[in-house]
């Protein structure tokens, strides 16, 4: 049942091209994406790609996504949850944005720590910083293991 004429004038399938003009990506982001397995598309008989309208949606998961620092694995895994006949709900957006929530107050306890001490030390457990107050005497961190062990969230500073 048709609703509008407008319906009408609206494509069951996008090319890639427009997909990436709707989605703000590149056409050479839009065939990565799907060379990850992470949209797909169909192939016309002249064999140009076509993809479903939902793939937008998709495509704008994934970019929000990556814009907070979910990999494209945790990318992958979460759309591997979605039924692929149908764009994300905003059920299905909830869901994984639940499950990317910890994860993501983890980076900003990090971030918010990186800043608040980034002008004095980087946590690094050097030596030769005269002025550190975080300073690292005997070199007891490299205990903790490698990297700046004082900016570490959930390590202990000693």
């Amino acid at each position: 049942m048709k609703i509008s004429k407008e319906q009408d004038d609206i494509p069951a399938t996008l090319s890639v091209g427009e997909v990436a003009r709707r989605s703000g990506v590149a056409v050479s982001t839009v065939h990565f994406y799907e060379a990850k397995g992470l949209i797909s598309s169909s192939r016309t008989e002249g064999n140009q790609r076509r993809y479903r309208r939902d793939v937008l949606r998709r495509v704008a998961l994934i970019r929000v996504a990556q814009r907070v620092g979910i990999t494209l694995g945790e990318v992958e895994e979460a759309l591997s949850t979605l039924p692929t006949t149908s764009a994300p709900s905003r059920e299905d957006w909830t869901r994984l944005s639940a499950i990317w929530r910890e994860e993501l107050d983890e980076r900003i306890t990090q971030l918010k720590k990186l800043r608040d001490t980034l002008d004095d030390c980087i946590g690094c457990g050097c030596l030769s910083i005269d002025r550190c107050r975080l300073r690292n005497p005997s070199d007891k961190l490299s205990a903790k293991g490698a990297g700046p062990q004082r900016l570490l969230v959930g390590e202990r500073s000693d």
